[in-house]
C-alpha cells in the first residue's frame, strides 16, 4: 500500500509523498529520465530496470556484466550504461534493445556524462548552417547486416533488431550536437560525439596541472588518479572532474604554517579546456555524421562476409562429405586413379570402374546429386543475393561517404583544425573504391563457380540415369568443355572461399603479368595508385579498406584529445589510504547553473560550475560532518569583467545527530540533502529526512587567485561555517533509514529515496501550478 504524506499536517511538510513501495531488490545506481517520468534503476547484481513514476516496470535488461555506471541522452530516447570491462552500451528507451556497443576504456567506466549543446544549430556570424546529409538523394536507405543464422538476440554487439531505433541512433543530421563522456578507475576521461563516435581521450596521469598561484607557471601531476565525476558545462567550453589521487612533481614551495599537499592523497578537481567543441562543433558534427555512418557500414560488410562464409562453408561441407565416399571405394578397388580421373574417363566414353559405378547407382543416386545441387546451387544464389542486398549497397555509400569526408579536407581553413587530412582520405576513399572492384570479381567468379558446379550435377543426373538404363531424354543438357574445367580445377580446389577468408601473409591470389600490366597502365588515365589489389581477396580487400579508415580517423581524434588541456587544479580534502578496506563511496555532485549577467556566449561563460560534496570526518576532526560547495572554479580572467571574479567556497555543518548518505544540486542553485538520523526509532527501523538548501543565500567566501593551492584551503574556512537547522531548511522527514543513491530530476521536479529495508520512496519536491506530474508514454 502506498503511504500518502497528507496524513501529517501540511505546514509542516514541503513535499508530497507520492507512495512508498517495497522493492524485491536493492539499488545500487538510479537515474531519472531528463524528458519522462521514467527512472533507470541498477541493481546489485546488476540488472537495469526502467521503471514509469507510478512504478510500473517497462522493461529488465540483463548485461551479463557489472554495471558501473549510468546515464541519459540529452533527448531521453537512449541511456548509456558503463560496464566493469571498459565498455559502454547505449540502450533503447522503448525496449531496451542494444543499440550500439562501443569499448573506449580498458576499466570499469565509473561515471558518465552526456552533454547537448544548449545553442542554436546555426552559426548567426559565419551563416554555417549545420550539416545536411546528401547520401539520401543519391542512395536508398542504407542497408542493414543480414541476419545471422543461430544468432539469438544480445549475442553481438551491433544488432540485427530493432532497426528503427538503430537508424534513429545513426541519423544525426538534424540532432543538437551533443558528447557523451565517460571516466574510468584508472584516471582516463573520453569523449563519443552523439555518444558514438569517439573523438577524444586524455588520461589524468599524464598532464601537467596548472596550479592557481602567484607563480603563473606552478604546475603538479596526479599520481594513481581515478574518476569519480564528471561535468561538461551546456556551451561545452568546459568540463569539471573530480577525482582522487596523490599530487607530486609540484614545483610550489609550501607555507611553513601548514602541511603541503605534495605526495598526498585526496580529492581533487580539475577544471578542463574542451572550448574545442564549441569553436569546431560544426566541422565535428559532419565528420561524426560521416564517420559513425561508415562505421555502422563496415558492420554490415563483415557481418554479411561472416555470413557467407560460414553458408558457403556448410554447403562445401555438404559437397565434400557426399562425395568422400568415393575416394574411400577407389581405395578398396585396389585402383591409383583420383575421382577427377574416374569422372573424366566416364567422360570420354570409357569403361566405367566398379569403383565409380557403385559410388553413382548405390552411394548417391539421382536423390543425392539433388540434394547436393539444390545445397551448393541455392548457397550461391543467396551469397548472390547478400551481395545484391547488403555488401555492394553498403560498399557503395561507404565510398560515397568517404568522399565527402576527403571533399571536407581540402576545405582546409575549417578542418585541418580538427586533424582531417587529405592524404590520407585520399587513401581511404581509393580503398573504398578497390572493395567495390573487389565484390564485382567476387560476384563473377561466384556466378562461375555455381554454373560450372550446376553443369557438373546435371551430367551427373544423366550419367546415373543412362546407368541405370532410365530414359535421360528430358533431362537438362550439359557443356563438355565446363565439364574438363570443373573436373581439373574446381573439383578439389574453392575459389569462393578463398576470397571470403583472409589470406596468409605473402599468400596471395595469383594474378597474370599480362593484367598486372593493363592495370598499370590504368595509372595514366587516373586509374588506382595500388595496382596490388588484384593479388588481395575480398576479405583482404575489406580489411585494408577499414585500416586506412581508422588510420584517417585517427588524426582528428589524436588532433582534439591534444587541444583538450587542463586549466586549474583545486585540492579539495585529503583522503585516507585503507589497504584492507573498500574506500567508501564520497557524496559528491556537479552541475552547472546559468549566469543572469551573460549573453549566452562561451567568451562570457554563460554557465558557473558548483562543486558539492561530502567531507570525510577524518579529514578534519575538528570540523566533523561537513558539507563543502564551491563555485566559478572553471572562469578563467575573462569573467572577472562579468561579475564571477574567483572561486568561491562555504562549508555546512548537518544538523546534530544526523550524517549525509547522498547528495544533489538541484535546479535554481539548490542542493538536496538526504540525512540519516544516526539514532533508530522504537521500531527499530531507523529515520532520515530530506533537505533542500538555497545555496543562493549562502555567505560564500571568495577565494582569492594568489591564494597558495598547495595547502587544503578547506581548513581555511571552518571559521565561517554554517549551521544546517532542520528548522529553518526546507526539511521532509522519512520513516525509514535511507541508503545512496538519491535520484532527484531538476526537470520534473520529483526525488526517488531508497530505504536500508528495500523500500522506494517517490517525492514531488515542488508542485507546478500549471501541470501536474503525469505518465509519459
Amino acid at each position: 500500500m502506498s503511504e500518502m504524506g497528507s496524513d501529517e499536517g501540511e505546514n509542516i511538510i514541503p513535499f508530497q509523498l507520492q507512495f512508498d513501495k517495497p522493492i524485491p531488490f536493492q539499488i545500487k545506481i538510479a537515474e531519472w529520465n531528463p524528458e519522462k517520468d521514467l527512472l533507470a534503476m541498477v541493481t546489485e547484481d546488476s540488472k537495469i530496470l526502467l521503471h514509469r513514476f507510478n512504478w510500473q516496470r517497462l522493461w529488465t535488461v540483463s548485461p551479463g556484466k557489472s554495471v558501473t555506471s549510468l546515464c541519459w541522452r540529452p533527448d531521453g530516447k537512449a541511456i548509456a550504461v558503463g560496464l566493469d570491462d571498459g565498455t559502454i552500451a547505449l540502450h533503447d528507451v522503448e525496449n531496451g534493445k542494444l543499440l550500439r556497443s562501443l569499448k573506449p576504456h580498458a576499466v570499469a567506466v565509473v561515471c558518465l556524462n552526456w552533454e547537448e549543446d544548449g545553442q542554436s544549430n546555426t552559426d548567426k556570424i559565419e551563416n554555417f548552417s549545420v550539416y545536411e546529409d546528401r547520401t539520401s538523394r543519391f542512395f536508398p536507405p542504407a542497408p542493414r547486416a543480414p541476419k545471422v543464422p543461430g544468432l539469438v538476440a544480445g549475442d553481438s554487439s551491433f544488432m540485427d533488431d530493432g532497426e528503427d531505433s538503430l537508424a534513429e541512433l545513426s541519423n544525426t543530421s538534424f540532432r543538437k550536437f551533443n558528447i557523451l563522456c565517460s571516466g574510468d578507475q584508472d584516471g582516463s576521461i573520453c569523449f563519443s560525439i552523439f555518444g558514438i563516435f569517439q573523438i577524444g581521450k586524455i588520461n589524468i596521469h599524464e598532464l601537467s596541472v596548472p596550479v592557481q598561484h602567484l607563480d603563473e607557471h606552478a604546475s603538479c601531476k596526479i599520481i594513481n588518479a581515478s574518476i569519480h565525476k564528471v561535468a561538461l558545462s551546456k556551451d561545452l567550453c568546459r568540463l569539471v572532474v573530480m577525482c582522487t589521487g596523490e599530487l607530486t612533481d609540484c614545483d610550489i614551495n609550501p607555507k611553513e604554517e601548514k602541511f603541503s599537499v605534495q605526495d598526498q592523497h585526496g580529492l581533487h578537481c580539475l577544471a578542463m579546456d574542451t572550448s574545442i567543441f564549441w569553436k569546431r562543433k560544426y566541422e565535428l558534427h559532419q565528420v561524426a555524421q560521416q564517420a559513425s555512418n561508415i562505421e555502422d557500414l563496415t558492420e554490415v560488410i563483415r557481418a554479411s562476409l561472416s555470413v557467407m562464409s560460414k553458408q558457403w562453408a556448410d554447403a562445401m561441407k555438404t559437397f565434400h562429405d557426399k562425395f568422400h565416399s568415393l575416394s574411400t571405394l577407389i581405395v578398396d578397388n585396389g585402383l591409383e586413379s583420383s575421382p577427377q580421373e574416374e569422372f573424366l574417363s566416364l567422360l570420354g566414353g570409357a569403361r566405367i570402374s566398379p569403383a565409380l559405378n557403385q559410388f553413382l547407382v548405390n552411394s548417391l543416386g539421382e536423390v543425392g546429386v539433388k540434394r547436393v545441387l539444390k545445397s551448393v546451387c541455392g548457397t550461391g544464389k543467396e551469397l548472390q543475393q547478400i551481395v545484391l542486398d547488403h555488401l555492394q549497397p553498403a560498399a557503395e555509400i561507404i565510398g560515397f561517404r568517404m568522399g565527402e569526408l576527403r571533399g571536407l579536407s581540402r576545405w582546409r581553413a575549417r578542418y585541418e583544425g580538427i586533424g582531417l587530412n587529405e592524404l590520407l582520405l585520399n587513401e581511404a576513399t581509393e580503398n573504398a573504391g578497390l572493395l567495390l572492384v573487389q565484390v564485382q570479381r567476387f560476384m563473377m567468379v561466384l556466378s562461375s563457380v555455381v554454373q560450372q558446379f550446376s553443369n557438373f550435377f546435371n551430367w551427373l543426373v544423366r550419367s546415373i540415369k543412362y546407368l541405370m538404363q532410365e530414359p535421360n531424354d528430358q533431362l537438362s543438357s550439359y557443356n563438355s568443355e565446363l565439364l574438363v574445367v570443373f573436373l581439373k580445377f574446381l573439383y578439389d580446389q574453392d575459389p569462393v572461399k578463398d576470397l571470403l577468408e583472409l589470406s596468409e601473409a605473402g599468400d596471395s591470389i595469383e594474378t597474370d603479368l599480362k593484367t598486372i600490366g593493363r592495370v598499370k597502365e590504368l595509372l595514366q588515365f587516373g586509374g588506382f595508385q595500388d595496382c596490388d589489389f588484384l593479388q588481395r581477396t575480398l576479405a583482404n580487400e575489406f580489411q585494408h579498406m577499414e585500416y586506412s579508415f581508422k588510420t584517417a580517423l585517427l588524426m582528428p581524434f589524436t588532433t582534439i584529445s591534444r587541444k583538450i588541456s587542463c586549466m586549474k587544479l583545486l585540492p579539495l580534502c585529503p583522503l585516507q589510504l585503507s589497504t584492507t578496506q573498500t574506500p567508501t563511496p564520497i557524496p559528491m555532485s556537479l552541475t552547472f547553473y546559468k549566469n543572469e549577467l551573460s549573453d549566452d556566449t562561451p567568451s562570457q561563460s554563460g554557465y558557473t560550475d558548483y562543486i558539492s560534496f561530502q567531507i570525510p570526518n577524518e579529514t578534519f576532526p575538528d570540523i566533523p560532518n561537513c558539507i563543502g560547495i564551491a563555485k566559478g572554479f572553471k572562469q578563467n580572467s575573462n569573467n572577472e569583467k562579468n561579475g564571477y571574479t574567483s572561486l568561491e567556497a562555504v562549508l555546512l555543518s548537518v544538523p546534530n545527530g544526523y550524517n549525509c548518505v547522498d547528495l544533489s544540486l538541484y535546479k535554481d542553485k539548490e542542493l538536496v540533502l538526504l540525512l540519516n538520523k544516526t539514532s533508530t526509532n522504537s521500531e527499530g527501523s531507523g529515520e532520515a529526512c530530506m533537505m533542500v538548501v538555497q545555496t543562493g543565500d549562502l555567505p560564500f567566501v571568495s577565494i582569492s587567485r594568489s591564494s597558495c593551492l598547495n595547502q587544503w584551503e578547506l581548513d581555511d574556512l571552518k571559521e565561517s561555517i554554517v549551521n544546517l537547522e532542520l528548522e529553518n531548511e526546507k526539511v521532509r522527514k522519512v520513516p525509514h533509514s535511507a541508503i545512496a543513491p538519491l535520484a532527484v530530476s531538476a526537470s520534473r521536479g520529483v526525488a526517488c529515496v531508497f530505504a536500508e529495508r528495500r523500500r522506494a520512496l517517490v517525492y514531488i519536491l515542488e508542485e507546478d501550478e500549471d501541470e501536474e506530474i503525469t505518465e509519459d508514454k
